[in-house]
């Protein structure tokens, strides 16, 4: 998606006439300053050379300086998820540009402000071949709101301004801003704050009246409604909207795997997390119920299994301040284009007005679904290899840290199970790579969520495949005084994909043996290398030892804590609705949740 225009912030007529002369690197520096930015991640090299020196002298603008720029991404990305705020990373151009691509894809599919600066050659070679050239603004194109250009000085302050409007407002995303060197090197005049035209860009945040009653109407008449909440709600800030309308109206509440957070765990309206992997009452709420109320969700295929076949019997009341999103999967019955949080105030008043003599009766439909809750409990089976429980490990690190921590988890089985056995009773206190699935994101992200959230603890959950990506950045917590709390839960392979071998390949193990954690052979000793990365670094293999490793992770603040995990193999995610039985959703959850309904 391209975005064409925001709306134009009015400079001082005096600017115009008394605008400093800044050289194009100076002029980058102050609009972060200007634009309130304290924080940046990034690595230099020769084409972004030129904004280093004046970087240096920036006393109000911390730079982190990353060991590899998808690094420095998803910094930023944690930074932005955990506080709210738009994310900055910085790369120079060709493969340190080419680097931040997969973190720009991970913050389009998940809807994270972030801005992107990037060096390019002189203009002059541009097209040419020319050393550490790339079409950055091309490659970049399909995975960001926008992606700028400049070529001039005086172009700067307005790009970058125009890049923070466009990341933060409507549905938050990806900018790019690519910089010529000697963009960077040529003095010009500095006029802030800029003009920002760009025809077009104008989202759409106040819905329609007549929608919002309509979708109370259809609430008030539902006899089995569902309340199912995206990540936008996070995004959003409307969490405290949505508890208000879950009580108003007593529809249940199902939370997508980006939306962990955005409703308590504890509230007894609160039914889980649907989809694949999503507990059976949260899934048969949505597969039988006659209403669905998305806020901020977007029907993934997760969730939604064979779309075709996803809820026959339900309407659909689709809230989202994307309009791409209405009706993309799912058809509307009632489409609402808005913020969400907006969108959640006016519903809870209209719903107030449309049943001003009581609640409807939904006494039924509650009695069914927990009736599921009682039936298909939440659990694990314990592993016959006298291997540690991976669920059990991540349950005990959540009921240890307590829900005011943050926990970024990786992808994959670990990043299953983190989000199904900690309780999440906020948002943002879940990160997590949702959308493209990256390998990589656990560490830096955690990095980043604790340079926006210092008082936070912050834990990586992270999987002995995904560890591997990105544990350079681990020498960047240690040096800049960042005590990220890491636990690695090494299954010695790449579960997820062992886990399809094993259900769908008949147990065919092909290239997923990792040879990190069982036997004598531990390639690498994730032991030793954190300690070479200035670590504490522990070993748990026992239960028993599990409490005291991590209340020594929380109890260590001056360096880093890595936690080596050496869980069972066997461990599976349950419950697990594959993709092509949604034809026959329902019964294939009920047939297969004896495999996890197990009280641990």
């Amino acid at each position: 998606m391209t975005a064409d225009s925001v709306s134009a912030v009015p400079r001082p007529p005096s600017a115009q006439n008394t605008a400093p002369e800044l050289t194009g690197a100076e002029a980058v520096v102050r609009s972060l300053e200007l634009l309130g930015v304290t924080d940046v991640f990034g690595l230099p090299g020769g084409a972004i050379l030129p904004v280093y020196d004046p970087l240096m002298d920036a006393s109000e603008l911390r730079h982190i300086l990353v060991r590899h720029e998808q690094g420095a991404g998803h910094a930023a990305e944690g930074y932005a998820s955990a506080s709210g705020k738009v994310g900055v990373c910085i790369a120079t151009s060709g493969p340190g540009a080419t680097n931040l691509v997969t973190a720009i894809a991970d913050a389009y599919m998940d809807s994270v402000p972030l801005v992107a600066i990037t060096g390019q050659v002189f203009s002059t070679l541009m097209g040419t071949d020319a050393f550490q050239e790339a079409d950055i603004v091309g490659i970049t194109m399909p995975i960001t709101k926008h992606s700028f250009l400049v070529k001039k000085a005086a172009d700067i302050p307005g790009a970058i301004a125009a890049a923070f409007e466009i990341a933060s407002t409507g549905r938050p995303g990806p900018v790019l801003v690519d910089i010529t060197k000697d963009a960077q090197q040529e003095s010009g005049p500095f006029n802030w704050p800029p003009k920002i035209d760009l025809p077009g860009y104008r989202p759409v945040t106040k819905a329609h009246g007549k929608q919002i009653q309509a979708a109370a109407t259809l609430i008030a008449e539902a006899k089995k409604p569902v309340l199912y909440v995206g990540g936008g709600v996070v995004r959003g800030r409307a969490s405290a909207e949505l508890k208000e309308l879950a009580e108003t109206t007593g529809a249940p509440v199902v939370t997508t795997l980006m939306a962990r957070g955005a409703f308590p765990d504890s509230h007894q309206q609160h039914l889980g997390m649907p989809g694949m992997h999503g507990t059976v009452p949260a899934v048969l709420a949505l597969q039988e119920a006659d209403l669905i109320v998305s806020l901020g969700a977007r029907f993934d295929d997760r969730v939604t299994g064979k779309a075709a076949l996803f809820a026959p019997h339900a309407k659909i009341v689709h809230v989202d301040i994307d309009p791409a999103e209405i009706s993309k999967i799912r058809t509307a019955d009632v489409p609402i284009v808005g913020d969400v949080r907006d969108v959640l105030i006016d519903l809870e008043a209209a719903f107030r007005g449309t049943v001003a003599d009581g609640q409807p009766d939904i006494a039924e439909w509650w009695s069914y679904l927990d009736g599921l809750r009682d039936e298909f409990p939440l659990g694990y089976t314990e592993p016959t290899d006298g291997l540690l429980a991976p669920q059990y490990v991540i349950q005990r690190i959540g009921e240890l840290t307590g829900p005011e921590g943050i926990y970024a988890a990786g992808v994959g089985q670990h990043q299953m199970w983190a989000a199904q056995f900690i309780k999440y009773e906020r948002p943002n206190a879940w990160l997590n790579s949702g959308g493209a699935g990256t390998m990589g994101y656990s560490v830096p992200a955690a990095m980043g969520a604790k340079v926006a959230e210092p008082d936070r603890v912050v834990w990586s959950i992270d999987g002995d495949g995904c560890f591997q990506m990105t544990n350079q950045e681990l020498a960047t917590c240690a040096i800049n005084n960042i005590p990220i709390k890491v636990a690695v839960i090494n299954n010695s392979s790449l579960g997820m994909v062992r886990q399809w071998q094993t259900l769908f390949y008949d147990g065919r193990h092909s290239n997923t043996d990792l040879n990190t954690g069982h036997g004598t052979i531990r390639i690498p000793d994730f032991v030793k290398l954190a300690e070479a990365y200035g670590c504490l670094a522990i070993r748990v293999e026992k239960e028993e030892e599990v409490d005291a490793a991590i209340k020594l992770a929380l109890e260590t603040n001056d360096r880093p804590v890595v936690i080596d995990f050496v869980v069972s193999a066997d461990s599976m995610v349950w419950p697990m609705v594959p993709q092509g039985v949604s034809n026959n959703y329902v019964q294939y959850a009920r047939d297969h949740a004896p495999a996890f309904d197990e009280e641990d």
